[in-house]
């Protein structure tokens, strides 16, 4: 059986570069490459792009829509990275852990790689609703902290840029206005009538990303215990091998004195589910790394389902 041809639209960036370090070494797939003198020529890349099998699009919006229109043919598998299609109802959402979607993702031709914000916030808030512990109209807020690599390359530069303004040593916040671009997905994904309040943080290094929510036990389906949750939780991702969540407590309060360092899982691809908090307030936080499960190792992730590879193939576990 010929090896499956895939092409990565955009090699140069963050995601691109992160997708062909992880897939640069295996032998079951055949790497389309473009020249690298050609690689903003629409028609040579129109000509990869139909030569695939599967295309990754690792391009802004407007460029990500506008390689999409270059595919004329029927075999060519697409996961857009961009934000471009990510609540379009043509494209499957490439979130596997999320009930019913490993076997979307596995038949889809188009699938949307996440947002790395929206995918601590989805990992969190989707099986809360899933389960019916939460309400659709629940009024949410969220705080995400990620190193400056998810801003990209223009980001990137300036946190490593020689002599930069030492006001960067701190912690920033930032999109301050509600317009978040992973927004959307987060209350669509969720099924909410409301989007969360939105405060996303970047810090001084390089990769790994804490995103939270905060509850109050009261925002739940009367009867719920916290320990009930804990338990619902953990069992929705039982058996997941990129992502999982804390079992149910023993003790009546959950992680006291813990801390969480957001750059510990710096370099892996997978997603773990921490609740700290008491009886009363308690907060649960998706521990990650923005590059990995939040962006190029989630892609991989859902390359490896749409081409029939073993789930974890190529992944950084």
């Amino acid at each position: 059986m010929a090896k499956p041809k895939v092409y990565i639209d955009g090699q140069e960036g963050t995601t691109g570069l992160q997708i062909y370090d992880r897939l640069g070494k295996r032998d079951d797939i055949e790497l389309l490459l473009i020249d690298p003198a050609k690689r903003k020529d629409t028609e040579e890349r129109k000509k990869l792009l139909n030569a695939a099998d599967l295309a990754f699009l690792c391009l802004p919006d407007k460029a990500a829509v506008e390689a999409v229109s270059l595919i004329d043919n029927e075999h060519t598998r697409v996961i857009d990275c961009s934000t471009a299609h990510r609540t379009n109802p043509d494209w499957v959402y490439g979130f596997p852990e999320l009930r019913g979607q490993r076997e979307k993702i596995a038949a889809a031709k188009r699938v949307a790689n996440p947002g790395c914000h929206a995918t601590g916030f989805i990992s969190i808030v989707r099986p809360l609703m899933d389960l019916g512990l939460l309400e659709k109209n629940a009024l949410l807020s969220c705080f995400s902290l990620t190193g400056y690599s998810g801003g990209g390359k223009k980001m990137i530069a300036e946190y490593e840029a020689p002599g930069r303004k030492s006001y960067m040593d701190s912690p920033s916040l930032y999109s301050m206005l509600q317009r978040h671009k992973h927004l959307p997905e987060m209350q669509a994904l969720c099924g909410l009538d409301h989007p969360p309040v939105f405060s996303p943080i970047v810090d001084d290094y390089y990769k790994g990303m804490a995103t939270t929510v905060p509850f109050h036990l009261s925002q739940f389906k009367p009867g719920t215990s916290l320990h009930s949750l804990c338990a619902a939780l953990y069992e929705y991702y039982a058996g997941q091998p990129m992502v999982w969540a804390v079992e149910d407590p023993s003790c009546e309060d959950l992680h006291v004195g813990m801390q969480i360092y957001s750059g510990v899982v710096s370099g892996k691809d997978w997603l773990s589910l921490t609740v700290a908090g008491n009886m009363d307030r308690f907060t649960i936080t998706a521990l990650f790394d923005n590059l990995g499960k939040g962006a190029s190792g989630a892609a991989v992730q859902n390359m490896n389902l749409m081409l029939g590879f073993e789930e974890t193939k190529g992944l950084n576990l």
